[in-house]
C-alpha cells in the first residue's frame, strides 16, 4: 500500500476503533478522544499541542457544533493541526502569517 494511502487507512481505522459504539453514529466523547490522544500520540511535541491533561479545552475546540462529541470531520481537523504542526517544527516555521504578521510589526 502506497504510504499516503495507508495514512488515510490508518486515520480512519483509528477514529472507528476509538468511536466504536456498537453500531450506533461513531462519534469520539470526552474519555474516548482522552484515550486516542493518550495512546495514539507519543512524540512530546505533538502531544503538547492537544493535551489529554486539559482534554476539556481540547474537546470545546474539536467540536464546532457543540454537541458534547466529536465526529469524524471535526476528528480529521484535530489531525489536520497536529499535521501542520509537526510540519512547522520540521521546517522551523510557524509564526504568523498575512493580516496578523502585520499587526505584530506595528
Amino acid at each position: 500500500m502506497a504510504r499516503l494511502e495507508q495514512v488515510i487507512t490508518n486515520i480512519v481505522d483509528i477514529f472507528l476503533q476509538y468511536a466504536d459504539d456498537d453500531g450506533k453514529k461513531h462519534q469520539l466523547n470526552k474519555e474516548e478522544l482522552k484515550k486516542v490522544l493518550e495512546k495514539e500520540i507519543q512524540s512530546p511535541e505533538l502531544k503538547n499541542q492537544i493535551s489529554a491533561d486539559d482534554i476539556g479545552e481540547a474537546m470545546e475546540m474539536l467540536d464546532k457544533n457543540h454537541d458534547g462529541e466529536v465526529n469524524f470531520r471535526e476528528f480529521c481537523r484535530c489531525v489536520s493541526v497536529l499535521a501542520k504542526c509537526y510540519y512547522n517544527k520540521k521546517t522551523g516555521k510557524g509564526g504568523k502569517r498575512g493580516k496578523g504578521k502585520e499587526e505584530d510589526e506595528d
